[in-house]
């Protein structure tokens, strides 16, 4: 940033505002991101706080630097969106073809979770974490990450995430959050306990590629694309999970992962898988083949490996395959 940058978007050149803030936009949408769960809540926030910090500029001092600004008010955005009652409901099973679902382990909460481009994800490394930040960024941008983060209050969601992930120091983020460091450390605290005390089916995080993964991988798209249950549930570690947001029906367990699988392929449908990759791990838009030839996109799941087995999936609307550049429908080939 320089003097004269600054001024000229003081003066209101929104061509040197646009520059000023570029270098910050990416990690900034990732920020928003982890605090909100959800793609599209996260670009909202984002269009809110650019927003915010264009008619703000003026009262930037200079004291902190402009990053640390930005993430002040991308941040207190955020908790406003947290605080906001009526996040997105669960939806009916709406799976088509399907009539009705296999019995569920469970019932999940956060059914507003959404998928992240690792695509969108470059760039956001160029300044690193502070000395004080615990997680990796493969860690820290995993589906489980997010959506564990969900469950812990507004408040406790920035500091942790502020302290962390980022690692800002505890006077900087208790100046973000207008808060004490006595308050920030105390809500710091219990949110690693909270996180600590997580169920196990949270625990899966995405590891860097390998051969080993794809692999596994590319054993399971051909499973998948043949309707072959078997060779599916053999992929399968004994715990593995299932979450299908926004409807909130989770399946843990081969043997039920297994019945599911049955109910998906049942009548002869087949699927075409067309790779991507979301929240550091491999991710398939899902087509479902149809007599003429065309192939209708029903959703995207994400894929977790652990060693040489599946132990995680998420299933999510066609809605989100938009975010990472799928069409909607396969031409026949």
């Amino acid at each position: 940033m320089t003097a004269d940058l600054l001024a000229r978007a003081r003066a209101g050149q929104e061509d040197a505002f646009r520059e000023l803030i570029e270098p910050y936009r990416r990690e900034l949408q990732v920020h928003c991101y982890r605090m909100l769960g959800s793609f599209q809540d996260a670009e909202d926030v984002l269009q809110e706080t650019l927003l915010a910090a264009w008619q703000g500029l003026g009262g930037f001092e200079g004291r902190a630097s402009m990053r640390t600004w930005l993430y002040r008010i991308a941040t207190n955005r955020c908790l406003n969106a947290r605080r906001a009652a009526g996040r997105r409901p669960a939806q009916e099973w709406n799976v088509p073809g399907v009539q009705a679902p296999p019995e569920p382990t469970s019932l999940g909460e956060v059914v507003w979770l959404q998928p992240f481009p690792d695509a969108l994800l470059e760039g956001t490394s160029s300044v690193p974490p502070g000395p004080e930040a615990r997680y990796e960024l493969t860690e820290s941008i995993s589906l489980a990450f997010i959506a564990a983060l969900q469950m812990l209050p507004p408040r406790q969601v920035a500091v942790l995430v502020l302290r962390d992930v980022l690692g800002f120091a505890a006077a900087e983020t208790a100046e973000m959050l207008d808060s004490t460091v006595d308050s920030v450390n105390s809500a710091l605290k219990r949110a690693r306990a909270t996180l600590h005390g997580r169920p196990a089916q949270a625990d899966p995080t995405p590891a860097a590629p390998s051969p080993g993964e794809r692999a596994t991988v590319a054993k399971f798209v051909s499973a998948y694309e043949s309707a072959d249950v078997d060779a599916l549930v053999a992929l399968l570690t004994d715990d593995v999970f299932i979450s299908m947001p926004p409807m909130p029906f989770e399946y843990q367990g081969k043997e039920v992962v297994g019945r599911f699988f049955g109910h998906l392929f049942g009548s002869g449908r087949r699927f075409e898988l067309v790779p991507t990759r979301a929240n550091g791990g491999p991710a398939f838009g899902t087509y479902l083949r149809g007599a003429t030839g065309l192939r209708h996109a029903t959703g995207l799941i994400t894929v977790t490996v652990r060693g040489e087995r599946v132990c995680a999936l998420s299933r999510f609307e066609d809605s989100v395959l938009s975010y990472f550049g799928l069409p909607r429908t396969l031409s026949p080939r």
